[in-house]
């Protein structure tokens, strides 16, 4: 299996690219680097040609996995270009690689990508979309439940090596210390040539036992605070693509109010979803703006929203700030539009009733803990 993240016809393509829209000029080189590791960024080769230069910077950092503080750097790389660039063609290339860097980095299984025409502007012009004032501080309560969780990935019963990193994803509380957060989160594995290495079931109690959950990282200055260790790895199914964790360390007393029966999406009434996120592990965030569910069926609900590699495990919500269904991943798409638009992107969650009914089957102490726990 391949060990970069992009082909080399997609690092020329960025290339390319890169030279056409000014984004090679030398000068624009730091904010291309801007928030990367400045002694990783030291020890890459300098090239007097612009072009060879952003060429040999993304095969640098295309065979970099990610560094000790745990950022994809190929990734930070494209964010930045991104940002750089009005050319919507352009940034369509850039975004293109970023979400395939994204969504390889974190893991992230693929979801079927043939989705329908999504909604317009048409249908919801006549809909009432303001919400109760406590709406706000509901949410307050309900993000205290959420946290940023950080996994190191274990090979053989040790760390991996030569030098093992952290992965970051969300997760969120579902009853008194009982996590739930991704498969692919706790598996901390990238993708390589589409494919994702599975950790052993050793290895991934062993990724579990010594993740690092946060429910209080709000700000880029909060630091020192006290993380919560998880204990066990109580159930998990790669396909629903969720895993439970159970944890120590004072988790918090408050957890997430779940849906009983799967979300149904009437076309003709969009549904408006929340997502409390940790993306690319940083400090929390909230999606609430064009944010509706564009169709569900009883396994998956798909949605338009703001996520980002990170975002993974994060709960979506309902205006009463209820869970139905677990974030696990978003795809690009084409020939979709949204409120007359066209969107680049459909966003995809697990039914909570899904992972509920997996439960019961599955581990029905851990369904009945849960249960009972929601029925309080």
């Amino acid at each position: 299996m391949s060990d970069t993240y992009l082909s080399q016809d997609d690092v020329v393509q960025l290339r390319d690219t890169a030279v056409e829209t000014g984004l090679s000029d030398p000068a624009l080189r730091n904010l291309l680097f801007a928030g990367i590791l400045p002694k990783y960024r030291a020890s890459l080769p300098i090239l007097a040609a612009p072009g060879q230069q952003v060429q040999s910077d993304l095969n640098e950092l295309n065979r970099v996995e990610r560094l000790i503080d745990g950022t994809v750097p190929l990734a930070v790389w494209l964010r930045n270009a991104t940002d750089q660039l009005t050319d919507a063609a352009a940034r369509d290339v850039v975004l293109k690689a970023l979400d395939r860097v994204a969504r390889d980095a974190a893991g992230e299984p693929d979801v079927a990508p043939d989705v329908p025409t999504g909604e317009s502007k048409e249908e919801i012009i006549f809909r009432d979309d303001t919400v109760p004032f406590g709406f706000l501080s509901d949410g307050e309560r309900a993000g205290s439940s959420v946290a940023r969780i950080k996994v190191l990935p274990y090979q053989g019963g040790a760390l991996l090596q030569p030098v093992a990193l952290p992965h970051s994803g969300t997760g969120w509380l579902i009853a008194p210390g009982l996590l739930v957060t991704n498969h692919h989160v706790v598996n901390a594995r990238k993708r390589t040539d589409g494919r994702q290495q599975v950790a052993d079931p050793s290895d991934l109690q062993l990724q579990a036992r010594g993740s690092r959950s946060r429910f209080d990282y709000l700000s880029e200055d909060d630091t020192g605070a006290e993380e919560a260790q998880a204990s066990e790895l109580v159930a998990w199914d790669e396909e629903l693509d969720y895993a439970v964790l159970r944890l120590t360390g004072a988790p918090p007393d408050t957890f997430l109010r779940i849906a009983s029966a799967p979300l149904a999406v009437d076309k003709d009434t969009p549904v408006a979803l929340n997502i409390i996120q940790h993306p690319g592990g940083e400090p929390k965030r909230i999606a609430l703006r064009n944010n509706l569910a564009f169709e569900a069926d009883d396994t998956d609900v798909r949605y338009f929203t703001d996520t980002r590699g990170g975002s993974s495990g994060s709960p979506v919500l309902t205006d009463d700030w209820t869970v139905v269904a677990l974030h696990r991943g978003s795809r690009r798409v084409t020939d979709v539009s949204f409120q007359g638009k066209s969107t680049a992107f459909v966003n995809v969650g697990t039914q909570l009733s899904a992972i509920m009914r997996h439960l019961r089957e599955h581990t029905p102490q851990i369904h009945d803990e849960i249960a009972a726990a929601q029925s309080r």
